[in-house]
């Protein structure tokens, strides 16, 4: 068993920490004023600009296989650049990927939609969530209805990242209701690949963090049989896909930021003085401090124990719940405790902790909630499907 990043994977890490450093930080409070004023945290030109730059420095498609353009560094590495990238709060992606599920596209779909999203010249999106299915899955009411050679859908998609943006989505609709409903939603539901141009139309949701989610609204929409992803009628198997990659990512986002978050507490604990003491004197502090960087390197090595058996081409859904269960909870009690060591003035805009405090809760919502986790987790446990130590 070998606990440590291979020399390879140190030197990328190590690029990227450079990278974050010098190019991201150190537009955190552009970003901050931006926000607290109302306007986009930084604009489409200089976010174009950031992906450029990580292109000339290397990092193009650090997860899309070599035939595509891509560097394929495999999951564990996906979950460093994913650590790392999240000791920030500047919106950023390194450029030349695209959706998991996008890849079960025939030639004809790879070449309209795969490689136009690897080159950055469209954005996708995945819409499954609905306003009365959001963890049961099983109920999603959206409908496509054969007409000739196309497919016409109805129905609302809501809380759908990426969805103001995307040039296309591939959305989740219900093609043969009798097989849904007898198999509880795991077939008769089909992927559609929907280009905005077709009809499809999109509505802002304000949330309490920076992230803007979309409302999808599908009126008599004609899709073309060319655009099915994958197969008829099991398009529920490709959104469990997609779901399950969003997963342990967010419990490596949780990480990296929680990491950020309790350095600089260290260093303000250092710098505050109560009573003729710094407060890292106070055993108060002290056990907050400890606290935090234990649970952080337990996340960290759930995360990585995911991305580790994913790489091995072995089943991590188990894994990936676990890992954004315990990832996200440790993230939201991360962030509180900074919170605390730094008072009055963590409440403020002026430091990004209450950002960060805003986003942490979003973790433990999307991409399957904590209650959903610890269904999956303890099912898996009680069905015999996951033994105990299984994954040593």
């Amino acid at each position: 068993m070998h606990l440590r990043l291979t020399d390879e994977q140190k030197m990328v890490q190590q690029t990227i920490r450079k990278f974050v450093e010098k190019e991201l930080i150190p537009l955190e409070n552009d970003v901050l004023r931006n926000e607290r004023e109302g306007k986009r945290s930084l604009s489409k030109e200089k976010q174009e600009e950031l992906v450029m730059k990580a292109k000339n420095a290397g990092f193009w498609g650090i997860n899309t296989p070599e035939e595509y353009g891509g560097a394929d560094l495999g999951q564990m590495m996906q979950a460093i650049v994913a650590m790392e990238v999240s000791k920030t709060f500047v919106p950023f992606q390194f450029g030349g990927s695209a959706d998991n599920i996008l890849y079960y596209g025939n030639e004809e779909q790879k070449k309209k939609y795969l490689i136009p999203t690897i080159n950055g010249e469209k954005k996708s999106c995945f819409a499954m969530t609905e306003p009365g299915a959001g963890s049961d899955t099983q109920n999603i009411k959206m409908t496509a209805v054969k007409d000739g050679s196309k497919w016409v859908l109805n129905g609302e998609k809501t809380f759908i990242t990426g969805g103001n943006e995307a040039d296309f989505v591939m959305v989740i609709a219900i093609t043969d209701k009798e097989m849904h409903q007898n198999t509880k939603g795991r077939e008769g539901v089909t992927c559609f690949i929907a280009d905005r141009n077709m009809g499809w139309e999109s509505e802002y949701i304000h949330t309490m963090g920076e992230w803007g989610p979309a409302s999808l609204f599908f009126e008599n929409v004609p899709i073309p049989e060319e655009n099915i992803l994958g197969e008829l009628h099991k398009g529920y198997n490709l959104g469990l896909e997609w779901i399950g990659f969003a997963r342990w990512i967010v419990g490596a986002r949780a990480v990296g930021t929680a990491e950020r978050l309790l350095q600089m507490a260290i260093d303000y604990s250092k710098e505050r003085e109560t009573f003729g003491k710094p407060i890292s004197e106070r055993q108060a502090i002290q056990w907050q401090i400890a606290d935090s960087a234990v649970e952080i390197e337990a996340a960290r090595w759930l995360v990585l124990n995911a991305a580790f058996t994913l790489d091995h081409g072995e089943d991590n859904r188990h894994l990936a719940s676990i890992a954004k269960l315990y990832g996200a909870n440790m993230g939201t009690r991360v962030v509180d405790r900074v919170m605390q060591i730094h008072g009055g003035m963590g409440y403020t805009r002026e430091l990004p902790i209450e950002r960060w405090y805003r986003e942490a809760r979003l973790w433990r919502i999307y991409d399957g909630t904590d209650e959903i986790q610890r269904v999956i987790i303890s099912r898996n446990l009680l069905k015999g499907h996951v033994k105990l130590g299984q994954y040593v």
